[in-house]
């Protein structure tokens, strides 16, 4: 059978990055081999279930470039792809297992398993179902069940022996069946658990291989049982390592850490994020760090999987996202840059493209921006400390004795381009017997404010223009 992967989330909200790299995983697993990449929605848990979050879904989904073949809104052979919407297509593999003696309905009320649960907690124990209803006689079932009593039904795991699986990354794992609970495979409310309906679903549309986090690898083993009962082949598994935030923690978005809308609203290019995700747990091997999507479909592979959690970086992320910045073509880095310009930055006010010109290689983020060249819609308050730079020779007065002399040569330039202003000014320095940085240093201070700018005195004047850069010069002298 060819490939088929396929991403399950649940619609409990936003798409978190260990989700999108999960996704990422099974996408270029069935890039790499011609195979079918499906999506599909589990929300039988339709409490939890976010509104609108399934439209997040598809959305980041499409955002990252993960062009899944088969789905709720692109249909595909093995429609419908929300779990909802099959909701009728458990029921009978369930009684199927019944019949089997593989499965029972179990009537215990929640106050019941509750008292259960409280005294094997007194007693120091794990509380585990006891089987009670599975030894119920027929007479008795058959009457709570004419009776309308609310039941569930639960698998009957075996008490001896074991129950294991290979997985891709970590081999293979067995644990003892007696350690394993009556897991429910169809609830109260007649839709299944998510236990059973990835199980019936995975098998229901030929899903080669599951791709999902080690918080299932516990899971899983139970997952084998139900295959083996109902007489099917389970699929490969990989089970991958948990990203993590720190030492201590897995990402979260309740302590904070950015989701994938997140990172692309803070301006983290979809290119650079999708790269750096793909190297959180698997590497291609050599010093390369940098791939396009292209090539990730063309060399991901599962060898290059490694066991251990990784750490998400934010400062390697920003690093990665400034190295595919200054890799932007200038056009198109002019046209996602321009939106920050003008959160602070008066529309036609500003030579916007010359601006671009001058931050593009300085950008890590977008959203560093709107700070970079704010000082040109406002200038900032400054200590006059700012002035002093050991380097250039400069301090508070040696910049007063600067701007006296450079006011009246600005005042008298008769052009105010870049080069007019470059070509009067600096003749002028050499004549006055001054050096370069004694000068341009208190002068892009007295009209930017700022120790580090976009670039240095003659673009800055001319992005202001004359009035307002003549204005500013008066204006730190004033406070000199």
């Amino acid at each position: 059978m060819s490939f088929r992967g396929r991403f399950a989330p649940s619609p409990t909200g936003y798409l978190h990055l260990g989700g999108l790299r999960t996704a990422l995983y099974t996408y270029l697993l069935a890039r790499r081999n011609n195979g079918t990449f499906v999506l599909r929605i589990e929300d039988t848990d339709q409490e939890r279930e976010v509104p609108g979050a399934v439209e997040k879904i598809y959305a980041s989904l499409r955002a990252a470039g993960l062009r899944y073949d088969e789905g709720p809104d692109v249909g595909g052979p093995y429609a419908p792809y929300v779990q909802s919407e099959r909701k009728d297509q458990y029921l009978p593999f369930a009684q199927q297992l019944v019949e089997s003696g593989h499965a029972y309905y179990c009537f215990c009320t929640k106050e019941e398993l509750d008292e259960r649960r409280q005294a094997a907690s007194e007693r120091g124990e794990t509380f585990k179902y006891d089987k009670h209803c599975m030894n119920m006689s027929k007479e008795e079932r058959q009457a709570k069940l004419d009776a309308g009593v609310p039941y569930v039904i639960r698998f009957n795991m075996p008490t001896e022996g074991t129950s294991g699986f290979d997985d891709l990354i970590y081999g293979r794992l067995d644990v003892d069946c007696s350690t394993l609970d009556d897991i429910i495979l169809i609830k109260a409310d007649g839709l299944p658990t998510y236990n059973f309906a990835n199980v019936v679903d995975d098998h229901l549309m030929d899903i080669t291989m599951v791709t999902r986090g080690t918080e299932y690898l516990s899971s899983t083993p139970k997952y084998n049982l139900i295959y083996e009962a109902l007489g099917w082949t389970p699929p490969q598994y990989l089970h991958l390592p948990t990203v993590m935030a720190d030492a201590t923690r897995k990402l979260s978005k309740r302590y904070g850490d950015p989701s994938f809308e997140d990172l692309l609203d803070m301006g983290y290019l979809r290119d650079a994020i999708i790269n750096f995700i793909a190297l959180l747990g698997w590497s291609p091997r050599n010093e390369r760090e940098f791939y396009t999507m292209e090539e990730l479909e063309q060399i991901f592979d599962v060898e290059g999987l490694n066991k251990s959690p990784s750490l998400f970086d934010m400062q390697k992320l920003t690093w990665f996202n400034a190295e595919y910045m200054r890799q932007l073509p200038f056009e198109e880095y002019l046209a996602i840059a321009t939106p920050w310009f003008e959160k602070v930055l008066e529309p036609g006010k500003f030579d916007l493209r010359r601006l671009a010109e001058l931050t593009h290689s300085r950008t890590e983020v977008l959203n560093r921006l709107p700070d970079m060249v704010s000082f040109l819609a406002e200038m900032p308050e400054f200590d006059n400390e700012l002035y002093t730079h050991k380097k250039m020779k400069t301090n508070p007065e040696v910049a007063k004795q600067a701007l006296e002399w450079v006011l009246p040569v600005l005042e008298g330039a008769p052009e105010w381009t870049e080069t007019t202003l470059h070509d009067l000014l600096m003749p002028a320095i050499a004549e006055s017997g001054m050096k370069n940085g004694q000068v341009l240093w208190p002068l892009r201070i007295a009209i930017s404010g700022r120790e580090a700018t976009p670039g240095g005195a003659m673009e800055i004047m001319y992005l202001l223009g004359r009035e307002e850069t003549l204005n500013r010069i008066r204006l730190s002298l004033s406070k000199l």
